[in-house]
């Protein structure tokens, strides 16, 4: 449920002609900005050409791109891009258009089994993480992951919108609760009154955070607790193999009450979605009657083929390498700019402004003077809490870096006199 919306019956989990009349005049702003809604073709490294949509003639401007998601700068290395290219010129095919359950590409089980050996899990793979998390939400709901018991299902109040949307859903077969922001102590007093719980949640948040996974681990013990855990953000960036922030911390056997969802098309710098998975009955279960896996086509070839690109990369020293450049440029952007995140491990930093159109006008400010960072709203985030969302990776250089910082610090002067006035 998204908070500070009014809860009816009928809008239990869903609100969303709330959602649009609230914030369709601040996605009005941003798109006559052009600050969202922006294309741009790629350069190397962070850089990225804007090409203006509303001028008669074409004006291009070089930004330099703080938005994606690619943390470690993967997303156009040579290997993942030929790796692509390669194999749908091997196949001389790009898709087959048919469910799993049918055909399925021999290369796909060759990156599954691939992934399975570098993160220590089953491994499933989808075309996006969204398609796994929606391939989990109904089999966690019916009691088949968790020994015929259909279980209480908690979701993290500040979980993905891939795992929130699914709240309807889930509520048609069993009961769903929704908990403060990494409150243990509330999922505890759910897991001592009900005899089967299932906690949902991220494992690095999108607006920066973490879930507590220690905390999470000793409710498992105590209780019999099933997690299931997106970590998109959070996979490449943390673990020696890139495992990622979540299964770096669990033992080398996942076991039956946990399952982590990754992206492949973040820190991972390729396309697609994973589910890591502790046992065979689960993985069963998943490729006979996950609906994307059931009744959706496979990831194509050329996904296929980045993948086991970045496969590569994961098996080699360069993965560390590129792990400690994004460490680095961390710690630079946070000796520069200060935001609610400093000091956590993670490349997602947001710069709280507090008004939507402040934070609108300062990301187009941010544009003219040749950086693109993302402008942040509701529904992304609560009313009231706009901001600049911006991540540093290890593609990007330490003086660009410093340069924003600069241009930021002279932004916050701006926000400090309109406040005082």
């Amino acid at each position: 449920m998204l908070k500070n919306a009014p809860v009816t019956e009928r809008g239990r989990y869903r609100n969303t002609k709330y959602v649009i009349d609230t914030s369709h005049p601040h996605f009005e702003k941003a798109y006559q900005l052009d600050v969202m809604g922006v294309t741009a073709k790629v350069r190397e490294g962070r850089n990225v050409l804007w090409q203006h949509p509303k001028q008669s003639t074409a004006t291009s401007k070089e930004l330099i791109d703080f938005a994606r998601c690619s943390y470690l700068g993967l997303d156009n290395h040579p290997k993942i891009v030929n790796g692509a290219i390669d194999m749908v010129q091997q196949n001389q095919a790009l898709h087959w258009s048919c469910a799993r359950t049918r055909l399925n590409f021999e290369h796909l089980r060759v990156l599954e089994g691939a992934l399975s050996s570098l993160f220590s899990a089953r491994v499933v793979a989808f075309s996006s993480v969204w398609l796994a998390n929606l391939g989990v939400m109904p089999l966690l709901a019916s009691g088949h992951l968790t020994n015929g018991v259909k279980p209480v299902i908690v979701f993290d109040r500040s979980c993905h919108v891939s795992l929130a949307y699914h709240k309807p859903v889930v509520a048609d077969e069993t009961e769903v609760m929704t908990i403060p922001h990494n409150d243990m102590n509330a999922l505890e007093d759910i897991c001592r009154n009900h005899e089967c719980v299932a906690y949902v949640a991220d494992g690095v948040y999108s607006m920066g955070g973490s879930a507590p996974v220690a905390d999470i681990q000793k409710l498992q013990e105590k209780y019999g607790l099933f997690a299931y855990i997106d970590d998109a953000h959070g996979i490449s960036i943390h673990g020696e193999n890139g495992e990622g922030y979540v299964r770096s911390q669990y033992p080398t056997e996942l076991g039956d009450r946990t399952i982590i969802a990754a992206s492949m098309g973040k820190g991972f710098g390729a396309s697609g979605g994973i589910l890591m998975l502790g046992t065979p009955q689960q993985e069963e279960i998943f490729r006979r009657y996950a609906p994307p896996y059931a009744f959706s086509a496979a990831p194509n070839l050329a996904a296929v083929g980045g993948a086991l690109g970045s496969v590569d990369i994961h098996n080699s020293p360069e993965l560390a390498q590129r792990q400690k450049l994004l460490r680095d440029s961390i710690a630079v952007f946070d000796e520069v700019i200060e935001t609610p995140q400093t000091g956590e491990p993670f490349p997602i930093r947001v710069v709280a402004v507090g008004s939507e159109q402040t934070t609108i006008e300062s990301a187009r400010f941010l544009m003219e003077q040749g950086f693109y960072a993302s402008a942040v709203f509701f529904p992304t985030v609560g009313r009231g809490l706009s901001g600049l969302r911006i991540c540093p990776t290890a593609a990007h250089e330490h003086e660009d870096i410093r340069r924003l910082g600069s241009l930021i610090d002279d932004l916050k002067k701006g926000w400090a006199t309109k406040k005082a006035s």
